[in-house]
């Protein structure tokens, strides 16, 4: 069932967005500190080439000659040595900042998927795939972008800002003043552009999350889209999608881009300002033109940083922003802890005892009402009913992919929110009616989560599934690769293997989830006479919308609207000429 998108929205913080990130940097904060060693050394080693320039200066009005050219010259070898210095230092950092942000996006994207692996279905049933994958590769994609470049950029800023503010107060405590006025500027006109485009960045990731699992969504469904003609109204509806993505991205870097050119404003004014005061300042002997020389170069430098913050100003709101996104996902609620008194589910019989079960996707909606049902051991139990009744979501109950509001089910005289999750859903075999099928070799995909196949156990239930001889058709046989899903093979095909690899679990209890709907019946009804001979002794349940198939049944369960409306066997219900005679009847009409 799906839920209003953005039920996992909460207050944004961006403190706590800074302190969770700057955790992801101090796991590794000897690369970090050899970065900031790294840093300082660079940008210390900068800030001394303006003094040697002053300096070269007047040593060139107060002499002449070659004794002056000498002078000069050591001075711009000095400056030569300690530029090319810092540059190789420079380089040398921005290799160990991308070796520092590769580390912390590995970490980062092993726990995401470490979380996802932990999340409820639920989760998963209110949340768009493409928006899970977008976050997982664009959000996680632009944090590293901000950690490479953007950490790098503001160490300097800072370094670079502080010392030449200390060089600036040793040449000239009054020029300085001329900061007063423009820094305060700069800073005000910042925060006030920082708050009015955090909420376009953020916007800008959600469109692209929800663009992204649009995309996604009609891709998977591409040949149904083919079939029915439907590729304009598709197109249509990207467009419109796309268009809002564009229109995010569009808001977020107009303003984004505004700070840098209005703060560069600023920053040029502050150095006409030092000029005009500098050159009344030489003219009347309080400065040598050296002195006047090396202030403007560190004027620029002081002020050079602070319009580069401006500038990477749009990629911190938008790595923000993106790291938001993610940590939504890692706060999101996992599947409820298992009781601390909890066992493992000693299912050696597998008897099922179902008593006055109700349970709603929402507490105002309930879909399931008081539902009892006795399974034996080895029984095969039929849920049958239209669509929308309740019969998946039974399904969802009995594996504690959702708890119910009231009620409870036992197995084995075992209430199974008093077992672990593990040994239970390890004492089901579950085959879907949407095949899932990796890349991967045909026997890789059917030995899936049974240890210790062997080729001859694989082989044997695939042909109690009636796949064998066609897998041995293959160029491959068993090891046939797959792609894409089951490319290779057919629909009905890749439905069989799944069955296959049901058949392989060491599992007391089945269940099958509308699992033959893409094989015809005759063959539908071999694969169950297969199945109940290969895995006697096991509790079945089918939910099956062909009612022929499971005339067999040892009982039959009838759901309407969330009701248990009969339950019997298949002679027994179409005597009683109710709800089930009708269904059946139907399929004949």
């Amino acid at each position: 069932m799906m839920m209003p998108r953005g039920v996992d929205e909460k207050p944004k913080d961006r403190r706590k967005v800074i302190i969770r990130l700057g955790n992801y940097l101090f796991a590794f904060k000897g690369w970090l500190i050899l970065a900031v060693g790294l840093t300082i050394a660079s940008n210390l080693l900068q800030l001394i080439g303006p003094m040697l320039s002053g300096a070269a200066i007047d040593a060139m009005t107060g002499g002449k000659g070659l004794v002056l050219m000498q002078v000069v010259w050591r001075y711009a070898i000095l400056m030569l040595v300690f530029y090319f210095t810092s540059s190789m230092i420079s380089y040398g950092l921005s290799a160990l900042m991308v070796v520092i942000s590769q580390k912390i996006i590995f970490k980062m994207r092993k726990d995401i998927f470490e979380k996802l692996m932990r999340l409820p279905v639920q989760f998963f049933d209110t949340h768009q795939t493409g928006d899970i994958i977008s976050r997982i590769s664009y959000d996680v994609d632009t944090v590293n972008v901000s950690l490479s470049n953007d950490l790098v950029q503001i160490l300097t800023s800072v370094i670079t800002v502080v010392g030449s503010l200390i060089m600036m107060v040793t040449i000239s405590p009054l020029l300085v003043l001329v900061f007063t006025v423009t820094v305060p500027a700069s800073t005000l006109l910042t925060r006030y552009m920082t708050r009015k485009v955090r909420p376009f960045f953020s916007e800008r990731s959600r469109k692209l999350g929800e663009m992204n699992g649009y995309t996604e969504e009609m891709v998977s469904g591409q040949k149904t889209i083919s079939a029915y003609n439907r590729q304009a109204v598709i197109l249509k509806r990207f467009d419109q999608r796309n268009e809002s993505a564009v229109q995010a991205y569009f808001k977020a870097d107009y303003y984004g881009s505004m700070t840098g050119p209005a703060v560069n404003f600023i920053n040029n004014l502050s150095l006409a300002l030092i000029s005009i005061f500098g050159a009344l300042l030489f003219i009347s002997g309080g400065m040598t033109i050296g002195n006047v020389s090396s202030f403007v170069l560190y004027s620029r430098k002081f002020s050079g940083p602070i319009n580069e913050a401006a500038n990477i100003l749009s990629e911190l709101q938008s790595a923000m922003a993106a790291a938001e996104r993610i940590f939504r996902l890692l706060d999101a609620d996992e599947e409820t802890a298992d009781r601390e008194d909890a066992e493992p589910l000693h299912h050696e019989l597998g008897g099922v005892e179902i008593h006055d079960l109700c349970f709603g996707y929402e507490v105002s909606k309930p879909i399931l009402n008081d539902i009892s049902l006795t399974a034996r051991p080895g029984s095969l139990i039929a849920i049958v009913g239209y669509t929308g009744a309740g019969k998946t979501t039974l399904i969802n109950l009995l594996m504690r992919f959702y708890d119910p509001m009231s009620g409870e089910i036992n197995i084995d005289g075992q209430a199974i929110d008093s077992v672990t999750r593990t040994s239970l859903r390890s004492g089901f075999a579950m085959v879907l009616q949407d095949t899932w099928l990796f890349s991967g070799s045909i026997y890789e995909n059917i030995a899936y989560g049974s240890e210790g196949a062997t080729p001859e156990t694989v082989a044997e239930a695939c042909k109690a599934a009636k796949i064998h001889s066609a897998i041995m058709r293959l160029p491959e046989g068993y090891q046939t690769v797959l792609t894409e899903d089951g490319g290779a093979v057919s629909k009905g095909q890749k439905q069989l293997m799944t069955i296959a690899r049901a058949m392989l679990q060491k599992a007391n209890m089945l269940i099958l989830d509308e699992a033959t709907s893409n094989v015809d019946t005759r063959t539908e009804i071999k694969i169950q006479q297969a199945m109940r001979k290969l895995m006697e002794s096991k509790t079945c349940f089918v939910i099956a919308h062909r009612l022929s198939t499971i005339q067999n049944a040892d009982l039959i369960l009838v759901i309407e609207n969330g009701n248990v409306v009969e339950q019997g066997s298949h002679h027994d219900l179409l005597n009683r000429s109710g709800a089930y005679a009708r269904m059946y009847q139907a399929q004949f009409d």
